[in-house]
């Protein structure tokens, strides 16, 4: 297993973390006994960064990963949460807040879930727009000095924002989606993460399942809320999309490993900052996700995944109008 720097000066972790939504039931139901048995597996494998939020499941997700550390006597991850998403009581509308009541309020709340008394890294995650991203990092910084967490992070910003906030206190990982279906955080965010010696922490790098061998049928679709209204899983997409990802599983099967394995290696081939925090409730299929992690391609292999899977492939946006609201659109 490969390990990359958490923030210049941060610690080591593995080159591959788990994103921590699959357990809040986001792509389809799953049982506290089932995330345990994928952490075992995690623990198993050196995989040792685990990624959360107050929001997934409304606080599911960080119990379950609380209650696996208390069974198993010790924490044997680096644990990353997040907060500033939330919801007005009345009406339910969502809303971003980054001040420093709610960001503390919640990351106390998220403490006492997780069952610890300080995170390894707290994020934003999303920027409230109107307040000044160095008052958000001076808060976040705050938080810091207090032993609540020992490093920040910014969850979907623009490569200004990492260099207006990074003058302020160091941001140790900037999280996005990147994989071979987004490339747009080559377009300036994995330079600014390598000027910053920040962390680039690439959520969905295998598509959303569509880099894989096993790419979401119709029906899968269909039960999850998110996939169902998403561009790239809509028709006529949808077919165009599974079509055009075929050439990466032919390549993995050529090459006797699996496309996901693929996917994660030419990630993490790309900056020294990448850090894939793929979700799954599978073992089986974090076994192959890892492996992507041990593997170290030549440049004739990568230039191989390049031509199945050139940039701009992919059909549709990768959200909708209503899911753009609070990413940062940068270029």
């Amino acid at each position: 297993m490969q390990t990359r720097r958490l923030g210049r000066h941060g610690p080591q972790v593995s080159a591959i973390g788990i994103g921590a939504m699959s357990f809040a039931g986001f792509y389809g139901d799953t049982t506290e006994a089932e995330a345990h048995a994928l952490l075992d597996t995690a623990v198993e494998l050196g995989v040792t960064h685990l990624d959360t939020s107050n929001i997934y499941g409304m606080g599911k997700s960080e119990s379950i990963i609380g209650s696996y550390i208390a069974s198993r006597g010790r924490n044997p991850f680096l644990i990353a949460t997040k907060a500033g998403i939330t919801r007005d009581p009345g009406s339910g509308a969502r809303y971003f807040d980054n001040s420093a009541e709610h960001l503390e309020a919640e990351l106390d709340k998220s403490l006492t879930r997780l069952g610890v008394d300080c995170v390894d890294l707290f994020y934003v995650h999303r920027r409230e727009a109107a307040r000044p991203i160095e008052e958000v990092t001076d808060t976040m910084a705050a938080l810091v000095r207090k032993g609540k967490t020992r490093a920040i992070g910014l969850s979907e910003v623009a490569p200004a924002t990492l260099r207006r906030a990074a003058a302020v206190h160091p941001i140790a990982a900037v999280q996005s989606e990147y994989s071979l279906s987004t490339r747009a955080p080559e377009l300036g965010l994995v330079q600014e993460c390598e000027r910053q010696g920040t962390a680039l922490v690439a959520f969905s790098p295998v598509g959303r399942a569509l880099l894989t061998d096993r790419p979401p049928t119709a029906d899968r679709v269909a039960a999850s809320a998110f996939l169902a209204g998403n561009p790239r899983f809509t028709e006529p997409h949808f077919s165009a999309n599974i079509a055009a990802s075929a050439p990466l599983r032919s390549l993995a099967a050529e090459s006797g490993t699996s496309a996901a394995a693929l996917a994660i290696a030419w990630l993490i081939a790309k900056s020294p900052t990448v850090i894939p925090i793929p979700g799954t409730r599978n073992p089986a299929h974090l076994r192959e996700l890892a492996a992507g992690a041990c593997m170290e391609l030549s440049d004739t292999e990568l230039a191989r995944i390049e031509a199945a899977l050139p940039v701009g492939w992919a059909h549709g946006d990768r959200y909708t109008e209503a899911q753009w609201i609070g990413p940062e659109r940068y270029c």
